[in-house]
């Protein structure tokens, strides 16, 4: 076990944001603010990075887990969109081939579907055209027969046929972690846990920085930068505010829910892509380990993202839809293992809208006189090319000395994700299977950490209770816990249970008996008395009750 004070540590990081000017900060951790960390130190800018909680601690951890094209937005004419998506997606199968995997998509296609047969096909058309025909496959027709062959507990009745089409899946928190990692191993300091209290002012006003409180350390430091960015997502009208300024675009707040069941009772084999019998909203069926994801509604969110959660309605909504398309399925409230709840900050395309329908999947940034720069909107499939936008408005408010001298010449569309630097996920697993000699937690240590596994299981090998599953029958290892937290700053049992593995959204309690279990291994590496520890399980039981109760 280390002393934690290695050169991405926690403390090594607070130390270095106390001490240090930078060219630029950035408010926010989610995919979007990691991904702009990353671009920056990647282009030689003096970088850091505040999180108020943890890493993708919001909307980043609760998404459709989906790096995809944007096949629904073609319906809207959002054609830029869906090929800027198509291209990231192709980027991110490459960067990170660990973390962005592809995933088959089919779409049956019933009697009297409002996406009939003829417009599905010449939509996958345009899909196929617009990826540049670079997609892992083309997409291909299917007959009814065919298709039921693919996906065999659909239901039958009125089916007239449908496609076969490509999109990737993806573990979304960690794929925020990978690129906050990445920003740090580009020269960025990046500090979770700690939240913005003020601002600090230049003469004539300009924005020259942000007072932080770490709540970890129990410490207030002053952070200085010549340009600060807002990239809070939903919270970012109070960011703003926070820091005395006032938002330049309209927020448009649109909540998701999804939940988990059982995969053995609905019986996808592969991802399927489903307009609601219901009401005719598209939605996915899709595939994760024993579990079948469904989702999203789509809603206008009435609450702040800290209070957002998965309704009884929204629920019994997404069961019965697939119910009625996987009629063998028979789910209950009681056959939902997790369901949760995110908000999707969306630029408004009206203003005064109160529609989540009207709002645009497409980014919108704001940069004042003073030197803030915001950006609302976009999807985490299109988070690397939001940074690099977000980058070049921020060089617009740098001093002409400092665009001049950083510009760096590592440009992050070629670089890997750490962990992303191999060319084959069968044969990395299979060299992996030879060491652990269990398939499911090779399998999951080559999607979590790629190239890097060998440093988690360096835990393993040095003590055997490293070695042991954290809970049966989920692959985790409790050489993880060591890891996430003296090289990923964990500092929390819900950094740990929630973000660094999806322990809480696979188990029905939510990681509360794991919570008591890996606690004292967390207390022990973090230097917790029995005092901090009894309060970080109290701390953590709240976290899964406000994350993953559902409300009436």
């Amino acid at each position: 076990m280390s002393a934690l004070a290695g050169p991405h540590s926690r403390t090594t990081m607070l130390s270095r944001l106390a001490d240090g000017t930078f060219d630029l900060l950035i408010i926010g951790g989610g995919i979007t603010g990691a991904g702009v960390a990353r671009e920056a130190a990647l282009a030689g800018y003096r970088t850091a990075l505040i999180e108020r909680d943890d890493f993708a601690a919001g909307t980043s951890s609760r998404s459709s887990r989906l790096v995809h094209g944007g096949v629904r937005y073609l319906e809207h004419g959002h054609l830029g969109l869906v090929f800027e998506s198509s291209r990231e997606r192709r980027l991110l199968l490459t960067l990170a081939p660990h973390l962005v995997r592809p995933l088959a998509f089919t779409w049956p296609v019933y009697e009297g579907a409002r996406v009939p047969t003829w417009k599905l096909r010449a939509g996958l058309a345009l899909y196929d055209a617009l990826a540049l025909f670079r997609n892992v496959e083309r997409h291909a027709g299917l007959n009814a027969s065919t298709l039921l062959e693919l996906e065999p507990a659909l239901s039958r009745e009125g089916l007239t046929g449908g496609a076969r089409y490509w999109d990737a899946a993806t573990n979304d928190t960690r794929l925020t972690l990978a690129t906050a990692l990445g920003a740090a191993a580009a020269g960025a300091v990046l500090l979770n846990h700690a939240a913005v209290t003020g601002a600090l002012r230049a003469r004539g006003g300009r924005l020259a920085g942000v007072t932080v409180r770490d709540h970890v350390a129990n410490r207030d430091i002053e952070v200085r930068a010549a340009v600060v960015v807002n990239a809070t997502g939903p919270w970012s009208e109070a960011t703003a505010a926070l820091i005395g300024e006032r938002q330049g675009s309209q927020v448009l707040g649109s909540a998701g829910t999804h939940i988990a069941v059982p995969r053995q009772r609905v019986g996808n084999h592969e991802a399927v892509t489903v307009v609601s019998p219901l009401d005719g909203r598209v939605m996915f069926v899709l595939p994760a380990g024993p579990h079948t994801i469904v989702g999203t509604t789509e809603r206008p969110a009435r609450v702040g993202p800290d209070e957002i959660r998965a309704t009884e309605v929204e629920v019994t909504y997404l069961l019965q839809s697939v119910n009625r398309l996987f009629p063998h399925a028979s789910l209950t409230p009681d056959d939902v293992i997790s369901a949760w709840c995110g908000i999707r900050p969306l630029a408004a395309v009206r203003a005064g809208s109160d529609s989540a329908g009207s709002a645009s999947r497409e980014h919108a940034i704001v940069h004042r006189a003073d030197g803030l720069v915001s950006i609302t909107g976009g999807k985490l499939t299109t988070y690397r090319a939001m940074a690099a936008d977000v980058l070049e408005h921020a060089r617009r408010e740098m001093p002409a000395a400092i665009r001049v001298a950083r510009r760096g010449t590592q440009p992050s569309a070629t670089t890997p994700l750490p962990g992303g630097d191999f060319s084959s996920r069968a044969s990395l697993t299979a060299e992996l299977l030879a060491v652990v000699h269990d398939r499911a937690i090779a399998e999951h240590l080559v999607h979590a950490y790629g190239m890097q596994w060998r440093q988690v299981w360096a835990y393993a090998e040095r003590d055997a209770v490293a070695s042991q599953r954290i809970a049966e029958p989920l692959p985790y290892l409790m050489a993880e816990v060591a890891y996430a937290v003296e090289h990923e700053m964990a500092c929390t049992l819900s950094d740990m249970l929630i973000r660094r593995t999806h322990v809480a959204f696979e188990s029905r309690d939510h990681g509360r008996s794991v919570a008591r279990h890996i606690a004292p291994v967390m207390g022990a590496l973090l230097g917790w008395s029995d005092r901090q520890l009894a309060a970080a399980l109290v701390a953590y039981d709240a976290d899964a009750a406000r994350i993953f109760r559902i409300d009436p």
